[in-house]
């Protein structure tokens, strides 16, 4: 599939892509991005950078012209991120990309197959299931992931493998309809339990995972998930399953 020409119309796919202080990376993302060959648009959320992030994508925004960049002034959060770019999407489905490169966006294919065959309506791209191969680093991040996951199953009745994963596709009617309330990290156990309280036509989202590669950084690297982002997920699945 081709690259849209048309600015006008709407695209098969929007990439939204959060960032925070990713000069570093920034190139090589958006590069791996648009090597995708899939008629597609790609939604920036710039979220109060300070790093020369804001500088570099005005750069590359004057000679991509299917790439939109939206700032925040202040830095927010991924969930705020998420949000604004959510809502300025105009394709059929919405993939997140984050900006680090931890996913690869040659794997956009294997998440958009089930909406494509209308078998889903959101695909979560487990870094655990199928036995997919990623970096090994950090027992006690895969310890609380387990964690969480366990927690949010409980919570929503799902069997996800990986519900804090950064990779995941959407139908844009659907993730257009949910309202996101948290402006951190706390944003995936968030949608894990509106996304199944959620209906569509009456009937409950078609939810499924599909294995995706990791190679996750160290804090050296610039990974920003910390202790503090495990404990505000633990009260989001509380929050946003047993309290409303």
């Amino acid at each position: 599939m081709a690259q849209a020409t048309n600015p006008e119309a709407s695209p098969l796919l929007s990439v939204v892509v959060p960032i925070y202080n990713e000069v570093e990376t920034i190139d090589l993302v958006l590069a791996a991005v648009r090597a995708v060959d899939i008629d597609k648009e790609v939604i920036v959320v710039n979220d109060g950078s300070t790093d020369g992030t804001r500088a570099r994508l005005t750069e590359i925004a004057q000679t991509n012209g299917g790439l939109h960049v939206l700032h925040h002034d202040r830095n927010l959060g991924k969930g705020a991120a998420l949000r604004t770019g959510f809502a300025a999407a105009r394709g059929r489905f919405v993939i997140v990309q984050d900006a680090d490169l931890e996913y690869d966006p040659s794997e956009y294919p294997k998440l958009l197959a089930p909406l494509l065959d209308d078998k889903a309506d959101v695909v979560f791209g487990s870094r655990f299931a199928d036995g997919r191969p990623q970096r090994a680093l950090y027992f006690w991040h895969l310890a609380g992931n387990k964690f969480l996951t366990l927690m949010s199953n409980l919570a929503t009745n799902l069997n996800l493998t990986d519900v804090e994963t950064g990779s995941k596709a959407f139908r844009r009617d659907v993730i257009q309809a949910i309202h996101i309330e948290e402006d951190g990290f706390g944003v995936e156990p968030e949608l894990a339990a509106k996304l199944v309280a959620f209906r569509r036509n009456g009937q409950p989202l078609r939810i499924l995972e599909v294995g995706v590669t990791y190679n996750g950084r160290s804090f050296e690297e610039g990974k920003k998930i910390g202790w503090r982002d495990g404990l505000r997920a633990v009260w989001c699945i509380v929050k946003y399953n047993w309290l409303r």
